[in-house]
C-alpha cells in the first residue's frame, strides 16, 4: 500500500461506482447542463436571469466533481476488502479508546462509505497514520494536531461492509 498522500485505497465496488459516476457526468451530465444554459441564455438579459446563473453554478460544481473523480481514480489503489484479522488497515471499521471515550470510524477514503454516516479518517491523517498497521488490543501513541500526546487503544477492527 502506497503512503503517498495523493493515493486512496478503494474497494473494487467503490472504484466501479465512481467510474460510472464520472462517465455519467462527462457524458449526459455535461450535455444536460449545456442545454439548460443555452435555454436560459435564450430567455434574454443574463444579468437578471436566475435560471442562467443557477445553471452556471451547477456546471461549476459538476466540473469540480469531474476533476476530483479523475484525480481520485487516477491515483487509486484498488483492492479487495481487507481480511478480518484485527489489523488496522484501509477498509476497516475501527473502534478505539481515546481519552477514555470510544470512537468508531472507517479508515480509508470517504468514497468507500458513500451514503453512510460513518466518520472517515484517511491513512494520511495524523490519527489514521498513528493506528495504521496496529492490531486489536494494542496501545499506540498519537500526537494530536494541537501537539498533545495521547494513548490510543485499538478495541476492534473489522472490514467495512457497505
Amino acid at each position: 500500500m502506497s503512503t503517498d498522500p495523493g493515493t486512496a485505497w478503494l474497494t473494487q465496488e467503490a472504484f466501479d461506482r465512481l467510474t460510472k459516476e464520472l462517465e455519467t457526468l462527462e457524458g449526459p451530465g455535461r450535455t444536460d447542463i449545456a442545454e439548460r444554459i443555452a435555454a436560459a441564455r435564450d430567455e434574454g438579459d443574463l444579468k437578471e436571469n436566475g435560471g442562467y446563473h443557477a445553471a452556471r453554478e451547477e456546471q461549476g460544481k459538476m466540473e469540480a466533481r469531474i476533476a476530483e473523480l479523475k484525480r481520485l481514480l487516477k491515483n487509486a489503489v484498488v483492492g479487495e476488502s481487507p481480511k478480518d484479522d484485527g489489523v488496522v488497515e484501509p477498509g476497516m471499521v475501527v473502534t478505539i479508546s481515546l481519552a477514555g471515550k470510544e470512537r468508531t470510524f472507517l479508515l480509508g477514503n470517504r468514497e468507500i462509505a458513500d451514503g453512510d454516516d460513518l466518520e472517515v479518517y484517511s491513512t494520511a491523517s495524523p490519527l489514521g497514520a498513528a493506528i495504521h498497521g496496529s492490531s486489536v488490543g494494542q496501545t499506540v501513541e498519537y500526537t494530536a494536531p494541537n501537539g498533545t500526546a495521547l494513548s490510543i487503544e485499538i478495541l476492534k477492527a473489522t472490514p467495512y461492509k457497505a
